[in-house]
C-alpha cells in the first residue's frame, strides 16, 4: 500500500479528531442550530459523494462492456448497501445525541454514552468502506477512478466528519464527562473508518470484478445514513423545524461537487 493511500485513509480520521478536538477550545455545547446546520453541511457531502465519487465512477468502469445496462451494478451495489447499514441499525444497540430513545436490541447495561458513540461508529463504517473502496479503484489500475479522485472523497468526508466530531465529543462533555475522555471518545467514534477502508482495499484486491457493485454498495450505505438520521436531525419538526438545516445541505453538496469536478 503505497504512502499516498495511506494518507488519503487516514484523512478522514483527522477530521473527526479535530473535530472532537473542539472540547478543549469551546466552552458550551454546541446550540440547537449549529448542530442542524452541521448536519445539514454533512449529509450535503454525502450525498454530493455518493453520486459523483461513488455511483457515477461505478457505472463508467462498467459502460463498454454493458452499455445501457450499466445500471445494473449500481442498483444492485446500492441495494445490498442500504440493506446492511438497515441490518447494522437494528442489531447493534445505539443512540442519537439529539434523541433520548435507545435504537436497535435493549440493552440496559450500556450507558448512554457508550449507546451515543456506537451511533456515530454506525455512521462511520460506511464512510471507511467508501473511502476504501475508491482507493481501491485505483489500485486495480483499470478503472476510471484517478488518486485525484479517491483523494477528493477523502477530504470531502473529512469535511463533514469535523462538525460530527464535535457533535459527538461536545454533548459528552455537558453530560459531565471529563474534556480528555470526551476527546477521546469522539476520537474512538472516528477510528473505525481507517479500519474499515483498509479491510475494504484488502478485500477488494481480491474481487477486482465486483468493483462497481462495491462502489454503489458504498453510496447506499452513506446514503441511509442521510436519510435516516442526518436529514430528520438537520430539519426537526414541530418547533425545532428549521430551515437552516437544507440551507447548509445545499453549501454542503455544492462544496463537495465542486471539489470532484475541479480536482477529480
Amino acid at each position: 500500500m503505497n504512502k499516498n493511500i495511506i494518507i488519503g485513509v487516514l484523512i478522514p480520521f483527522l477530521g473527526t479528531s479535530l473535530g472532537a478536538a473542539m472540547v478543549y477550545l469551546m466552552k458550551n455545547e454546541l446550540s440547537n442550530k449549529v448542530q442542524k446546520s452541521l448536519a445539514g453541511f454533512a449529509a450535503g457531502v454525502m450525498v454530493a459523494a455518493s453520486i459523483w465519487s461513488l455511483i457515477i465512477p461505478g457505472m463508467d468502469m462498467v459502460e463498454n462492456q454493458m452499455g445501457r445496462m450499466a445500471w445494473i451494478p449500481a442498483v444492485i451495489g446500492f441495494a445490498v448497501g442500504i440493506a446492511f447499514l438497515l441490518f447494522l441499525d437494528n442489531v447493534i444497540p445505539h443512540q442519537h445525541v439529539d434523541s433520548n430513545v435507545p435504537e436497535g436490541p435493549k440493552s440496559s447495561s450500556m450507558r448512554k454514552t457508550t449507546m451515543m458513540v456506537l451511533a456515530v461508529i454506525i455512521h462511520n463504517i460506511p464512510e471507511g468502506m467508501a473511502v476504501g473502496v475508491s482507493f481501491a479503484g485505483v489500485l486495480a489500475g483499470e478503472t476510471n477512478i484517478a488518486m485525484a479522485s479517491a483523494i477528493v472523497l477523502s477530504i470531502g468526508i473529512a469535511i463533514q466528519n469535523f462538525p460530527e466530531g464535535a457533535i459527538i465529543s461536545m454533548p459528552l462533555k455537558s453530560q459531565g464527562i471529563g474534556k480528555h475522555k470526551a476527546f477521546g471518545m469522539g476520537v474512538f467514534s472516528g477510528a473505525v473508518e481507517p479500519m474499515a477502508a483498509i479491510i475494504t482495499i484488502l478485500l477488494s484486491q481480491i474481487m477486482i470484478p465486483i468493483l462497481p457493485y462495491l462502489l454503489s454498495f458504498a453510496a447506499g450505505a452513506m446514503l441511509y445514513v442521510v436519510v435516516e438520521e442526518l436529514i430528520p436531525e438537520a430539519t426537526g419538526e414541530g418547533k425545532d423545524h428549521t430551515n437552516l438545516g437544507t440551507i447548509w445541505f445545499s453549501v454542503g453538496f455544492s462544496v463537495m461537487m465542486i471539489l470532484d469536478v475541479m480536482l477529480g
